[in-house]
C-alpha cells in the first residue's frame, strides 16, 4: 500500500495519537527522502520537505510524518512542504494529515483561482497569482508579454505547504535567501507566507517595468512621422495582456492589506510589519497598471486621430486633382457634341486656343490648391 494510502487512514485520528498511527503505517514501506521528486512515496509532486527550528534547517531525513511527528512532540519549529501541480491522489493524504479544509484542497488542486485569503479553523489559506514578462524581439498583434501561474500557500501552527502551478514562481531562490537569514526563519510559517507575497510583488515590479519599456516603443512608433501606418493591433494586445496583469494584482490588495492590518492568530504583530511593506509596493504596482491602461488609451485615441487626419489628408488631394481634372472633362465634353455652329470651331487657331486655355485653368488651380496646402 502506499504512502498516500496509508495517509487516508487517518480521518478519525486525534491529533497526536493519529500521528503516532500513521507512523506506525508508514513504517512497513522504508523511508524514502520526499526531497527527491522522482522518489517521493506521496508522487512527482513533491519539490521539497524541510524542518525548521529556531531558524535553522534541520538535518536528516525529510520523511514527511516523521517531521511533522518530531515538531508537534517538541513543540518547536515547522514543516515546509512544497508541492508542483499535485493531483487529487497525491494531495489527499497529505490533506487528512494537515487535516485541511475540502474547500481549500479543492482549491489547491483546480488552481485558476483568484487571489484570496481565506480562514478554515486554526490553518489560513493565501491564493497568489504568479506573473512572468515573455521576452520577445518584436511587440507583434499575437505576441505574448504576460505569463501566469499560481502559488497557494496553506499556513498552520507549525507547518507551511506551498502549492505552485505554472511554468514559473520557482520558490527555490526565495528557500535558500529565507534560509540565510535565521533570524526571519525563526519567527515561523507566517514568515514563510510574508516571503512568498513579497516574492510574488516583487515579480509584479519586474513585470510592470518590462512592460512599461514596450509602451514606450509603441508610443514613439505611433508619434514617429508615419505614425498613422502603425498597427493597431499591438496596442490591443498590450491592452490585453495589461488586463491579464490587472487580474493578478488588484484582487490581492484585500489579502495583503489583512494579513497587514487584521490579527490573524498564525500571523504575529512582528511579521504584520513586514506586511505593511508588502502592501505599499502592491499599491505601487496598481497605481502603474493604472497609469499604463490610460496611457494606452490616450496611445490608442492619439492614432485614431492620426489616421482621421490622414484620411482628410488624402480626400483633400483627390478632391483637388478632381478639380483640375474637371476643367479639360468640361471643355473636352462641350466640344465634343459636333454642333454645327459652335465658336471657333473651323478656325484655323482654334484647337491650339482650346488646350492653351485648358493648361493655364489647370495650372491656376493647381498653384491654389498648393499654396492652400491640398497637393
Amino acid at each position: 500500500m502506499s504512502m498516500a494510502g496509508n495517509l487516508r487512514k487517518v480521518t478519525h485520528l486525534s491529533r497526536v495519537g493519529g500521528l503516532r498511527k500513521v507512523a506506525r503505517l508508514a513504517r512497513r514501506r522504508p523511508r524514502v527522502d520526499l526531497s527527491h521528486p522522482a522518489r517521493s512515496p506521496l508522487g512527482s509532486s513533491v519539490v521539497n520537505c524541510v524542518t525548521y527550528r529556531e531558524g535553522e534547517r534541520v538535518p536528516g531525513g525529510s520523511d514527511l510524518v516523521d517531521a511533522v511527528e518530531r515538531v508537534r512532540k517538541h513543540g518547536d519549529g515547522f514543516v515546509w512542504l512544497g508541492l508542483h501541480e499535485p493531483t487529487d491522489q497525491e494531495f489527499a493524504g497529505i490533506a487528512e494529515l494537515f487535516d485541511l479544509h475540502p474547500l481549500a484542497v479543492e482549491d489547491a488542486i483546480e488552481a485558476h483561482q483568484r487571489p484570496k485569503l481565506e480562514r478554515y479553523d486554526e490553518t489560513l489559506f493565501a491564493v497568489f497569482k504568479t506573473v512572468c514578462y515573455v521576452e520577445h524581439e518584436e511587440l507583434t498583434a499575437t505576441s505574448e508579454v504576460v505569463d501566469t501561474g499560481e502559488i497557494m500557500v496553506f499556513v498552520g501552527e507549525d507547518f507551511v505547504i506551498t502549492v505552485r502551478h505554472g511554468r514559473h514562481g520557482s520558490l527555490g531562490p526565495l528557500r535558500e535567501e529565507l534560509e540565510s537569514d535565521p533570524d526571519q526563519l525563526a519567527k515561523g510559517p507566517a514568515a514563510v507566507l510574508h516571503a512568498v507575497a513579497d516574492h510574488v510583488v516583487d515579480d509584479y515590479l519586474q513585470v510592470t517595468d518590462a512592460v512599461q519599456a514596450d509602451i514606450d516603443q509603441v508610443e514613439m512608433d505611433v508619434f514617429a512621422e508615419n505614425g498613422a501606418r502603425a498597427d493597431p493591433g499591438r496596442m490591443y494586445q498590450l491592452k490585453r495582456e495589461l488586463l491579464e496583469l490587472k487580474r493578478a494584482v488588484v484582487p490581492l490588495t484585500r489579502p495583503v492589506e489583512d494579513l497587514a492590518t487584521r490579527p490573524i492568530r498564525v500571523v504575529p504583530p512582528e511579521i504584520q510589519a513586514y506586511f505593511r511593506d508588502v502592501l505599499d509596493h502592491l499599491m505601487r504596482v496598481k497605481e502603474q497598471i493604472a497609469s499604463f491602461d490610460e496611457l494606452l488609451n490616450s496611445i490608442l485615441q492619439a492614432h485614431l486621430a492620426q489616421v482621421t487626419v490622414a484620411q482628410n489628408e488624402d480626400m483633400r488631394k483627390i478632391t483637388a486633382w478632381a478639380a483640375v481634372i474637371a476643367v479639360p472633362t468640361m471643355v473636352c465634353g462641350v466640344y465634343g457634341m459636333n454642333f454645327d455652329h459652335m465658336p471657333e470651331l473651323h478656325w484655323t487657331f482654334g484647337y491650339p486656343l482650346v488646350l492653351g486655355v485648358i493648361s493655364i485653368a489647370c495650372l491656376v488651380l493647381h498653384r491654389g490648391f498648393r499654396r492652400n496646402g491640398w497637393l
